[in-house]
């Protein structure tokens, strides 16, 4: 497999990107692993990296917003971006449309409400359901992560934009080793949003022109439960991790832009 020369990465997005809970962290703050995806495919290219992932960030803060998470505070990822980088990798939109912190929640509310002692915080957590995106968020979704290409484009002219989605989280006929914590209902809901997300970026790519790296078409193998799962089931001792990518995950994501860029040289 021949890939092409690149010699400066850029990385932009959220915590998909980002990889918390996966050692070594880089930065603590913006829940940020010096084994993400970015960091994986850079050393495979012999590439120079600048990796500006934060965990919660929305297109919005990635762009142009400030991010602002309790006492933290994160300035936007694209006027921070080196303006000779040839690769730019953007994987966010999923904080957009509340994804996999409604993952999150649910699943405690589902954890909570299997004791008694639980029930009164599994309602409270429970309260409002999934909150299913309507036509209205999923076309402004799709229209951050436009605004980012063009936002990178106007950075970083020579710069080649790939949009990578997000890894599978939920998949129907994936094992599950110990009691589900979402209801049948939930989890048809959730998984739900993660087909409209990945809708969402096949529209940003046609509309930008940008080009896209499907991982949630490669990973319905590695789904919560499977045998070597590219994404954590919940994690009560690191909630932050909880429904993100493994090492295993974020091996596949590099593998998959590799044989993206070896295809597409």
């Amino acid at each position: 497999m021949t890939l092409p020369s690149i010699r400066h990465i850029g990385a932009l997005g959220s915590s998909f990107a980002a990889g918390p809970g996966i050692a070594p962290i880089e930065d603590r703050r913006a829940g940020r692993s010096a084994d993400n995806y970015a960091h994986l495919l850079a050393r495979r290219l012999g590439a120079r990296l600048t990796d500006l992932t934060v965990s919660g960030a929305t297109t919005a803060t990635v762009i142009d917003a400030e991010q602002r998470m309790l006492w933290r505070r994160f300035p936007p990822q694209v006027p921070q971006l080196p303006r000779d980088v040839d690769l730019v990798t953007v994987t966010a939109g999923g904080n957009d449309l509340q994804y996999v912190g409604s993952i999150i929640r649910l699943a405690y509310a589902g954890l909570f409400g299997q004791h008694v002692i639980g029930r009164p915080a599994s309602t409270l957590l429970a309260r409002g359901g999934v909150p299913l995106p309507g036509d209205d968020d999923l076309r402004r979704a799709t229209a951050g992560l436009v605004a980012i290409v063009a936002a990178v484009r106007d950075r970083a002219p020579d710069a080649r934009v790939l949009l990578v989605d997000y890894l599978t989280i939920l998949d129907p006929d994936a094992p599950w080793t110990r009691p589900a914590p979402f209801d049948p209902g939930t989890r048809d809901a959730l998984r739900e949003i993660g087909r409209q997300l990945a809708g969402v970026f096949r529209a940003a790519a046609e509309e930008s022109g940008a080009e896209l790296v499907a991982v949630s078409e490669l990973s319905a193998d590695g789904q919560v439960g499977a045998a070597e799962p590219w994404v954590h089931g919940l994690r009560p001792r690191d909630p932050g991790s909880s429904f993100h990518p493994t090492r295993t995950g974020m091996r596949a994501v590099a593998d998959a832009i590799a044989d993206h860029l070896a295809a597409r040289p």
